[in-house]
Formats: structure tokens, sequence, C-alpha cells
């Protein structure tokens, strides 16, 4: 599509350069897009890149996030750097870049670098590695590896892990994306790598110790080396030619960068080129907002609706963006971006000196974890030091190194020290009409400096800091502090100076313990925070404040060779992670690969995903006269509606229309939600929940029915609100349900037990975080009432009901239909109807197409999220480790209504003996309710929850017994055709094979000494290992679901169409799917094609979930083909067994017979009675055991896998590549639930009641870097299923493997043991319980903060927080 352009209404008050410039400003903006020139002029200055983009037809380039935290609309921009006089290919995120920001450049998306008949060597090499699944976050993804190519010609792979930390994917687990990326390197890392078992490469370490061009050493050539380089091409694969790729156009090389302004009614855009032309629009606009990287500023004009009327672009300013380096500091431009400021630190340790380079070190170090590539490519020093950013993490160094600022304004030119810039919160002493221009930075002394710099976050990369600090202390030759200098971020509302510990330790003696202790001591009252402390973490926070300074102290203690009797030497070193690397089992499916069964084929539609083909629902072309919508949310947890005021809203351009509660034919019409119609579609009175929609508005754009959701006025009254499941077990605030499954008589099993156990266990939700948030488009029909719903539903059949039955017209003429979603998990399989069924009433209502993709915030404070649990356990065991009985309650936060929350505490109490056999056994669950977002379907479905309070029971009481878990487990395995709790006898039983397989092939034994060698060894790093098994049950709970129908139709050319009940979300159903009829008809995979899910091809499915739609979608495909082979048999006997498809059609449809077919199936045998106990729950039970390590440094809480071991048991697997990716998918998905994924709620100020992490900013899903340094797959093989009666005898296979992420969760906690009883605090043996007994008591996620807090040290135990009478912590977790 041509590039155009919507020319904004032109404002007469600004004419040319605007009032009282000199300067005379064009207002026409030329770059390149793909290769060809685009040439705009009347500019809106507040259109993004990426809504640019998608308007013209490039919809490739994804939103995401909006807030550039995610990777998904990342493009290259290429440009010439005037910093390195160079071009660069900088990897950007599209929803942040300003489209007025593009002059003079080059714009690179998915579609301008191959496609699906032409592919580019990255976009084909990810395709076919198996690097797409849902595939939304794929374009991103192949662009991040792109601008990595087209930068490094022989990337390394370091460069290639570094190339993807600002890219996020829910689907994959990550490893097949990287190794798809390592068959670009050129050669393997450097052996001083850490990946290599070295003490780490010069490139890791920041430096380039010799390097020509300041690159790692080992690129260095002697004049015999210079041989070429040789590429290596993966047998099948396009060769990668980096001499063909798009060329840098020429004409951009003569461009002429003249200043720009142009704007609207709201805002004024300008472009100076000089410094000169920026101060003086300073001097006139004073409040005008300096843009940089727009990193900030773009978040908050959409998240925060800030308008800034005078905005100026100074990213083409050369003048900013320079260095210079002087004998005694480095200067550097303000404006130099964060790319340029790694690679000129390490120019400055190269020109400088290891010792006299320590503060470009430390930057160096703090860079590399700072954000992503995309904003380190835009974001600039000075943007960091002017927004004043309490926790930013270079602040504190440039504080520490004392820099001076040096302000320009047209009065001159002033110099800032560092020391006083910050004023307060946000605030800084530069003054209104002056610009941040440079950045000196004074190097270290040559002797007695030491300088050094920390952080820590929730996430080791692309991760806001919880904690930073820069160190600086100066001694004399006598070792006596000369000058100290401890800054911190994260410790007050700005970057501070320990005050009265720098004072303190000033003319002291270094190298004497008492002046550890009297900065310890000191550091406590300098950072004395109170319990609800904004930002929360009071302890950890006071904790890592004292900590990094400790691990500081020891470093200048070992670099002054001082190390006595108070020395802590091993305290020095930080945890840091090799490069990953893994393996899968290859031929795992040999013995049984038949057709395409068995074989290993990537995704159907990999390849349209990683060029941007593949159609999502907001990529559907606009649609003539459509309008968009935007969602009014409730922002009080609950509250009596006093009244609403629409008037603002209406009077805005653009907006068209509102629709509520009072435009539904019938108030019954509001109610909604499976079993209980106790949701509504609109708040009536009351609201319940913060983000519970009240209203939709209605525009022609959606930035207008945005800005028209902002103006409406309601007035609220408070009412009491309940948050957590305490509170409402407390107040007894429950949805009515009451299940409970009994086995045996715990209670007189209990009375004859050696030992009797309790035990509280509690985990947190989880945000599904899919790439794609909810969309749909409604298209109303002239006729009949008719409606069409495009929607990212993974339940098309609940929209379409609920359509028809809010619009008042039969599901006959509703037609649902979908595509393909990015990514759902569980999140759209109801909470998707209440968008859908909104937006079908908003087109009936106004006969106009709606269209409505909600923003990644809208959509986790609206969608719902995993229901955190609570258990309560009594059990009962025997000398001999037998376990004799267990009681339990299980709660779970179900939010303000049901939703499924019933059928996930089924399954949570259905689960919760995971592979243990328990004679006696009493679960009992209840819903809590609370004032939060109705909790909904997630991947597993109270599976994990149920497992994880298993296996924590199993834990504490090993631990009590005095017993090795993993014996304890072994000794209480489930054996052949023993029966659950629910009275289902266990066939194909593999649980006990694989847990010996998995300690065999992964050497456990010898790693286990191994890891207690260490722990023994070392102080604050300590190892732990859990070996941890799984039993998921596979079959919807509630039985009629169980049931599935398909549609094959066979054409006259031989080719297939093949539609079923269940959704594409990157699970790789379609491919199973076309595997499944392409083997049934004997037809080759390429002529069986899937259009896509639509009401009107299949009617009455059931949502595609619980793993259960291959098994059962499959077998109606196969019903479907079986009676067109019966119909086609007398042909095939005619014709011979070489005659095609297409032969056979065109000879039975002659002899007219039907060449289409409706296919049916239901799962036989199951059905389950609840409180009788009788009946078969699940049709099989898929199975796995995971081994993993992992490393804390227990100073910060900092951990790492070293190592996972996966073996799955999935039956004879239909494509082992999917089902590789959907383990290694649930393993990094369930990795993050127990580990690092945290939805916390604000208690106080106006947002109370309101999710706090609403976005990738706050709330951190696992990355590039969080998956095991060594991850090993395989599946179970060499067995026989003989009880397996599904589709090829294979096994569900997309939530089973979740839970064994929790492996890292336990390993962890066994770590944490390691680390306790250094100190003395073990389980005591045979103990009741009581809060000294020694027992860790770890609740899920292990998150860094759990991780610190368990630990017992004197430096924790001196910084605990406790809250004081009736004050409570800032956050609420639920």
């Amino acid at each position: 599509m041509a590039p155009i352009a919507i020319s904004p209404e032109r404002d007469p008050a600004l004419p040319g350069g605007g009032l009282a410039l000199n300067t005379v400003y064009d207002d026409t903006i030329r770059f390149f897009l793909n290769g060809t020139r685009v040439v705009l002029d009347d500019v809106d200055p507040e259109v993004t890149l990426l809504e640019y983009l998608r308007g013209i037809g490039l919809t490739g380039t994804k939103l995401g996030c909006g807030e550039g935290g995610c990777g998904a609309c990342t493009v290259v921009i290429s440009q010439y750097n005037p910093t390195t006089k160079q071009i660069y290919h900088a990897s950007v995120n599209a929803c942040l870049a300003p489209l007025a920001s593009l002059d003079g450049k080059h714009v690179i998306t998915i579609e301008g670098i191959g496609n699906v008949e032409v592919p580019h060597p990255a976009q084909e090499r990810i395709a076919k590695g198996n690097g797409s699944q849902c595939g939304f976050c794929t374009p991103g993804i192949v662009m991040s590896l792109y601008a990595l190519l087209r930068n490094n010609e022989s990337p390394t792979e370091h460069d290639v892990e570094e190339a993807f930390d600002g890219n996020l994917c829910r689907c994959t687990g990550y490893r097949s994306i990287l190794d798809a990326a390592r068959t670009f390197i050129v050669k393997g890392a450097c052996d001083k790598s850490s990946a290599n078992g070295g003490s780490g490469c010069c490139m890791e370490n920041g430096a380039s110790n010799g390097a020509v061009g300041g690159g790692c050493c080992k690129s260095t050539t002697s004049p015999g080396d210079s041989q070429p380089i040789k590429r290596f091409t993966p047998p099948g694969f396009i060769e990668y030619n980096p001499d063909t790729q798009l060329i840098f156009p020429p004409s951009l090389k003569k461009h002429v960068f003249a200043p720009l302004s142009f704007g609207n009614k709201r805002k004024r855009w300008y472009r100076p080129v000089t410094l000169d032309q920026l101060l003086e629009i300073k001097s006139v606009y004073p409040n005008a907002k300096i843009i940089g990287g727009s990193t900030e500023t773009q978040i908050e004009v959409k998240f925060k609706a800030l308008q800034y009327p005078i905005s100026v672009f100074v990213g083409d300013i050369p003048e900013l963006r320079q260095y210079s380096f002087k004998d005694d500091h480095l200067e550097i431009g303000g404006n130099v971006v964060l790319t340029d400021l790694e690679n000129i630190c390490r120019e400055a340790i190269e020109r400088y000196g290891k010792e006299r380079g320590q503060v470009f070190q430390a930057i160096y170090k703090q860079l590399q974890y700072f954000a992503g590539r995309q904003i380190r490519n835009v974001g600039t020093p000075a943007g960091n030091l002017v927004t004043a950013s309490p926790i930013s993490d270079l602040n504190p160094v440039f504080m520490a190194a004392d820099c001076v600022l040096v302000a320009k304004s047209r009065q001159g030119e002033t110099e800032l020290p560092m020391a006083t810039f910050f004023k307060g919160y946000r605030k800084t002493a530069l003054t209104q009409d002056a610009i941040l221009a440079s950045i000196r930075i004074p190097l270290t002394r040559e002797t007695g400096d030491y300088f050094r710099a920390y952080k820590q976050a929730k996430r080791k990369d692309d991760d806001i800091a919880i904690v930073t600090g820069a160190m600086h202390v100066r001694l004399d030759r006598k070792g006596i502090v000369e000058h100290c200098n401890l800054v911190y971020g994260g410790m007050a509302p700005f970057t501070i100076a320990a005050g009265k510990t720098n004072e303190l330790l000033r003319g002291k003696l270094f190298a004497h313990p008492d002046t550890l202790e009297g900065a310890m001591s000191t550091l406590e009252s300098d950072f004395n925070l109170p319990f609800n402390v904004p930002g929360g973490m009071a302890s950890y926070r006071k904790s890592l404040a004292l900590g990094f300074f400790y691990r500081f102290y020891h470093d200048v203690l070992s670099e002054i060779s001082k190390e006595s009797e108070h020395g802590d030497s091993q305290v020095v070193e930080e945890l840091d992670r090799a490069l990953s690397s893994g393996w899968r089992d290859e031929e795992a499916t040999s013995a049984y690969i038949d057709g395409p069964f068995g074989k290993a084929a990537s995704h159907v539609a990999a390849m349209k995903q990683t060029t941007g083909e593949a159609q999502y629902t907001d990529d559907i072309p606009p649609l003539k006269n459509e309008l968009h919508a935007s969602l009014v949310l409730s922002t009080k947890a609950h509250a009596k509606i006093k009244s609403i005021d629409y008037s603002a809203a209406l009077d805005i351009p653009g907006v068209v229309d509102v629709v509520d509660k009072n435009d539904l034919h019938s108030l019954e019409d509001n109610k909604w939600g499976a079993p209980n119609y106790d949701d509504l579609f609109f708040a009536e009175d009351e609201v319940s929940t913060a983000g519970q929609p009240i209203a939709v508005i209605l525009a022609t754009s959606q930035a207008r029915a945005a800005e028209g959701v902002r103006a409406v006025k309601i007035e609220y009254e408070d009412l009491p609100a309940i948050f957590t499941m305490e509170e409402a077990i407390e107040k007894e605030s429950f949805h009515k349900f009451s299940r409970y499954i009994k086995k045996g008589d715990p209670e007189e099993a209990f009375k004859h037990c050696d030992y009797t156990f309790t035990g509280v266990s509690r985990m947190g939700g989880q945000e599904h975080f899919y790439l794609e948030t909810n969309a749909c488009i409604a298209i109303p029909k002239p006729e009949d009432g008719e409606m069409e719903i495009w929607s990212s539903s993974q339940n098309p059949t609940e929209s379409q009901a609920y359509a028809a039955k809010i619009m008042g017209v039969q599901s006959n003429k509703v037609t649902a239909r979908v595509k393909r979603l990015g990514g759902g998990f569980g999140g759209k399989e109801t909470r998707c109807v209440h968008l859908s069924t909104i937006i079908a009433l908003a087109a009936q209502k106004t006969k106009r197409p709606v269209r409505c993709m909600l923003n990644r915030d809208e959509d986790m404070a609206v969608s719902g999220q995993r229901h955190p649990f609570l258990a309560r356990w009594k059990v009962g065991v025997n000398k001999d480790g037998k376990l004799q009985a267990l009681d339990m309650d299980i709660f779970n936060n179900a939010g303000w209504t049901c939703d499924l929350s019933a059928a996930v505490c089924e399954r949570a109490m259905s689960h919760s003996d995971n592979c243990y056999k328990i004679p006696n056994f009493h679960v009992r669950g209840r819903l809590c309710k609370t004032n939060t977002m109705s909790n909904t379907a997630f991947r597993g479905f109270g599976g994990p929850q149920g497992m994880f309070f298993a296996e924590s029971y199993m834990s504490e009481v090993a631990d009590r017994l005095g017993i090795p878990v993993e014996e304890f487990r072994e000794i209480n395995f489930y054996q052949l055709h023993d029966e659950t709790h629910f009275n289902q006898p266990i066939q194909d039983w593999h649980v006990p094979l694989m847990y010996k397989q998995v300690q065999e092939e992964s050497d456990y034994a010898a790693r286990r000494q191994a890891v207690a060698k260490f722990n023994a060894e070392h102080k604050w790093r300590k190892r732990g290992m859990a070996l941890i098994p799984t039993k998921f049950g596979i079959s919807f709970t509630a039985l009629w679901l169980n049931q599935a129908g398909a549609l094959v139709h066979i054409y006259h050319d031989g080719s297939v169409l093949v539609a079923h009940g269940g959704t594409e979300m990157g699970q790789g159903l379609h491919t199973k799917m076309i595997t499944i009829a392409a083997q049934a008809l004997q037809v080759p995979m390429e002529d069986v094609h899937i259009s896509e899910t639509g009401t009107n091809t299949v009617a009455n499915t059931s949502a595609t979930a619980a793993s259960a739609s291959s098994d059962l979608n499959g077998y109606a495909i196969w019903n479907a083909c079986e009676q067109i082979n019966a119909r086609l048999a007398p042909y095939k006997e005619k014709l011979g067994p070489g005659a095609t498809m297409k032969e056979l059609a065109h000879a039975a449809y002659f002899d007219r017979v039907n060449l289409s077919a409706n296919g049916f199936y239901r799962t036989p045998e199951i059905g389950y009675t609840w409180g009788e106990n009788v009946g078969k729950m699940f049709f099989y039970f898929t199975q796995g055991v995971t081994a993993a390590e992992v490393e804390i440094d227990s100073l910060t809480g900092t951990w790492t896998c070293l190592r996972a071991d996966i073996k799955m048991d999935v039956g004879r697997s239909i494509n082992p590549s999917i089902d590789y990716g959907q383990i290694e998918g649930a393993f990094t998905q369930g990795l993050g639930l127990f580990t690092m994924e945290e939805s916390l709620w604000l208690r106080n100020g106006p947002m109370a009641g309101n999710l706090f992490t609403k976005g990738p900013g706050a709330y951190k899903i696992p990355g590039f870097r969080d998956i095991p340094q060594v991850f090993n797959v395989s599946l179970l093989k060499g067995v026989t299923w003989e009880n397996l009666r599904t589709i090829q005898r294979s096994r569900g296979v997309g939530e089973p493997p979740l839970f064994m992420g929790s492996s890292v969760f336990f390993a962890i906690r066994d770590a944490l043991k390691a680390a306790r009883a250094d100190y003395g605090v073990k389980a005591k043996l045979f103990a009741q319980g009581g809060e000294d007994d020694g027992l860790l008591r770890l609740e899920s996620p292990a998150t860094p903060e759990r991780i610190r807090l368990s630990c017992v040290d004197p430096i924790m135990e001196r910084t605990r927080v406790l809250p004081k009478e009736g004050e409570k912590s800032f956050f609420v977790a639920i």
C-alpha cells in the first residue's frame, strides 16, 4: 500500500516557524520506507511511527504494550550517526517513535526484508527453526535479529543473546529462537567467555583488553590470519549474504537536515538542527518539552494523558551527540544515545586504562541491564538526568563520580554539580529555559580510587531497578578515606547520597572492622524506611542498601590486599549467567513415524508469521464508516455510582456516540458469565472492581475515543472493599460454591499415624500477558439483524451466543470468526466475550462497523488472571515415610464474580495429590469473593496450584522427617493400577520410570554431591536442586464440553479444506489437524488448508482449552475423513493405488458423490459425580518429570537456573517440533509463575484498589536470559501405551508441562535451606510447627525479594522493617 498521511488541521496561530522565532522552518519530512522515498507535509505530531505504519497497511509491525517494553513493534531505522560518523541500523520501538522524527532516515519494517515467497534468511530460519508459535511477537524478534546482522556481519553467541534483550515472547520458551539465530554466528564464543567455562570474555567484562576497535580480544588478528570469514549455512536454508541487503539510500547520504515545524490545534512540533536554534526555541517557549528518544514522553502522553503543546525533538542536533577525551575527564553530549555511550565507555577504558576508567566500567555495567536494545538505541543520558527518576540506573553513577552537568541557554553556559542537581521527586536544578548540553565525567586516580555500581531488579534484563547504587571511595597511602560518595537510587524520592555515612567514613581507616560496622549502622540511619514506604519492599530495599555497601567494602579490601579476619572476599563476585544452550532428543519419535505422523515439522503458518503476513484481528483492513471503541472503566474497587456525565466527551470532535446500560434492550441482557450469570456487561448502579466497564465511547479514531474516555466525569461514593483471600476468609466473603473429595477416613487415620504435621501454603496469581491483547471487530449486516464478529477468542461459540442475546436475535444471525490469536493461555476463553458482546451492541446501535483493541493496561485491568490460591493442610505420615492421611482446605481468589473459578477450584482439588498415594484423603474447596477483577482460566486451570500444594507439603514434611525429599517422593509414588483420591485407576503409568531416567540422564546424584560441596565452600552463593514429577488429567471436568465437530471438503483439484471447532493460538493445533487430515486422506500436507474457525462452519463448539483440542478435534476430523474415504473406496479400487486425490475427486464428482463430510467425536468413558466420588474424571493423565539446578546470591536474592532436564510422556507425538515448543514454552511460563511474576494492587491514594502491575514496566515475565542456562528436553520413548485411546495415541501437551517450572522454585528453596543452615537455622525434626521451628515456608512466587527475606544472615536480620501498629504495606498482594 502506498505511504500516505492524514493531514491534520492547520493551526493559523502558529504560521511558519512560530511566534517570535527568527529561524525559518520547513514543514515537510522526507524519509525512506523499505527502500521507497516518502514525502509528507502537514504531519500530525501526535502520530507514532507504529500508528502510521499500521494506518498505511503495513500491519506486520504489532502493538504489544505501547510502552516499549515487549518489542513486538520493533522496526529498524537506518541513519547517519553523528557520534560515530557511520551509518547505524537501529532497532527501535515503533510504538514510541514519533512519525515526525523520521526526517532523513530509512525505516525498514518486517515487510521490507522479505516475504513468504522470498524470505530473508532471518525470517526463514526462525520459521523453520520452530521459533514462532502464536507469531505475534515474531516480527519484532526478526527485526531485532535483522538489526544485529546489519550492524555486525560476524556476531558471537553473546551478541545474539544481547540482541533480544528488548523482546518478549510468551509462547516459545526462547530456546528455539536462540538456536535459529545462532546459525548466523560466524565463530563460537571467545574461549575466555563464561559460556566456555572461563572467567569471562573481555567483552562480557566491559573491557577490550587490547582489541582493535574495542571488540573482543579474540578478534585481533596477526598478518598471517587474514583469512576470509566463513559463514555456515544450515542445509536447506537460504544463505545469508550481507552484501545483498537493503542499502542505505544514496540520496539520504546527501540529505540536508533543515529545521522543521508543523502541528495542529493541540500541538506544535519543532525539529531544530543546531544548538542555537534549540536555545532560541527554549527562550521563546521555556515550557517546551525536549524530546530525545521519546521513551518517557510517549508513556506520559499515552498513559498519563499529559499534554505538551510545544515539543522539541533534539535527536538531529549533531552538537549534542559529540564526545571528547580530556586529560582528567570525558565530556559527552547530553543527547549521545545510550548504545553509543556503551561503546564510548569501552573506548574510554581502553584509552585511560582500567584504574582511571573505573567510572566508565560502572556505566558500561549498568547499561548492560538498562532497558532493551531498542530503548538504548534512542535513550540519552540527558533524558535520564532531567527525567529524575528515583530508580535511575545511571544517575547514581553520575552523582557518585561527581560529574558536572553543562547547561546552556540564551543567557549563557552554567555548570551544575551533580551533588545538588536533584531537588525533589522529578525535580531538578535545570532552569526552564536551559537544556542539558553535556556531561563531564571525571576519571578516577591511578591509585587509591575505587568505584563500583550495583543494581537489583525483579528480572536481570530489561527491568527497572528496585535499588541501584554507585560507590566511590578514595584512600590515601595509609588507607585513610580521603573522599567518599555512596549514592543510591530507589531509597528516596530522588537519587540521594548516604550523607551521614559519607561523613562518617571520611578520615577513617578503611580496612578496619569498626569502619565497616560504623558505616553499616549509619546506613541504617540514612535509609530508615518505614514499613509502608511508597514502592513497598522496605526490608528488601534496606537490605540491598547495606548489602551493596558490604559487597563494595570487601571488593575494595580485596583490591588493596587487606584480607583480614573480618574480610569476606566471597561476597565480591556477583552472580551472572553463562550463555544458554540446550538439547532435544530428535530421535524420540523415530520408532513410530508413519507418513506425517510423528515427523518433525514447523508450524504451518510460521513463514507467514516471520514475514508479517499472518493476519490477526486488528490487522483486518479498515472498513468504510468504521468506528473505534474505547472502554470507560471504573477507577474504584467498590463504590456506588452517584452520577455519570458524558457531555464533555460527546463534545469532542470525532466522538460519535456512547453506549452503556441504557442502550440494552432489556436489563436481563446485561447479565452474563457461566454458570451463574453473576457478571455484568455494563456496571449498573454500583461498581465491584476497579476496571469494570461502565460504558464504551465510539469515535472516528482510536485516539479520539481514548480522549473521549478521559473526558467522562463519574462521581462515586466509596464502599468497603475486600482484596485478599485472608480478608475474605475472615469476613466470610465467599461465592456460593462448596465442593469436597473424600476417600477413606482421614480423622481416624491421623490417630494412628506416627507423625502429623500442619502447614499453610500460598501462591500468587499470574497475568496471561499474551502479546496480542483482546481485540474484536463487529460488522453489522443490512438484513435480518445479522452480525459478523471477528474476535481474538478461544471460544467463538460463546462469543456468538452472548452477542445474539444482547442484540435480541437468534444465534443463527450471528457469525463469530477467528483467524488466529496472538496467544491465549485461557485468558481469551471467557473474558474475551465481555468485549465482543459490548462491541456487537455498539455496532447494532450505530449500524456501523466497530473496532476495538484493548491497550495493554486496559487488558490487564479487565481480563482477569490466574487465581491466587491458599491451602491449609494437615498430613499424617508413618516412620517408614509412607503418607497415611491428608486433610486440606483450598481457597482461591475468584474476584468479584464466579466466571470459571468453580471449575478451577475443582481441578486444584483433583490435583492436590500430584503423583502420591494417600489412602485417606479429604479436600474441600471454597471461592473467595473479593473486589478484584474476575479471575479466570489460565494454562493449567487450577492444576498447577493443586500440585504446588502437594509438593509444598511433601517438601515441608520431608524436612521435618529429616529425609531427602527426592526419596520421600519416590516412597509415595502411585504404582500402576493404584486409585487416586477421586477413585480413578492409574493406567499407562510412567512417572516412576521417568523419575529414574531423568536422574540417570542428568547425572543427578553426582551433581547433588557437587552442590553440597559448592555450598560448603561458598558463603553467599548457594546452589540447590529439585526433582519434580507431574500428573495432569486431560478432559474438561464439565462433561458436555468433551465433544467436537469438523467439516471436511474435497474440491475438484484434489485440494482439501478443513474446518474444526478449535482456534489456533500458537499451540500448533491447525498444524496437527492438517497432519491428521493428510494422513487420513493420504494426501500431502500442502494440499490441506484450514482457513479460519467460524460458527457458520462448525456449530456448538467447545472452547479451545483443557489440552484436549487435539484429541477432540483430531478425532472429529478423522471421522469426517473416514466418511469420505468410504465413499472414495470404489474409485481407489477402480483407479488403482497410484491414483491422486485430484483423480479420485474428479471421478467421484461426476458420479454425484458427496465430497463433504461432517465429523463428530465425544470422549468416551468419562463422567464423574462430585460428592459420591464415583466415575471417571479424566480420560488419561499426561505425565512428566523435571530436574532443575539453581544458584542464588543470598546477599541480593538474585538467582539463575543453571540447568533443567525435562522429560514428558506425551504418548506418540503427532508432531515432535510442536510438542517440544509447547513443553519449553509451558515450562518457561511456569518458571515465571513460580519465581518472578507478581501482581500487586495499590492500597492507598486516588488509585487505591487498582492494579499496579499493568504492563511490562511493572509486571515481569521471563525474558531470553531467564531460561535455564542448559535447557534439555526429551520425550519418553520405548514404552507402550496400552490403555491410551486417543488419535495416534498422543497425549495433550499444552498445559501439563507448565508445572515443571516449579522445579526451579523448589530448587531455590533447596538452596535457601543451605543458606539458612550456615546460621544454624534448620527444620526441627518431628516438630509440629511454630515460628521458631526452623522450617522454611516459601510463598510463590520466589521473587528476589522473597529469596532475600528468607535468608537469616546478620545483614538481613538487622534490616528487617516491622510494621508499627496499624501500618500496612504499600501494595496489596491478593
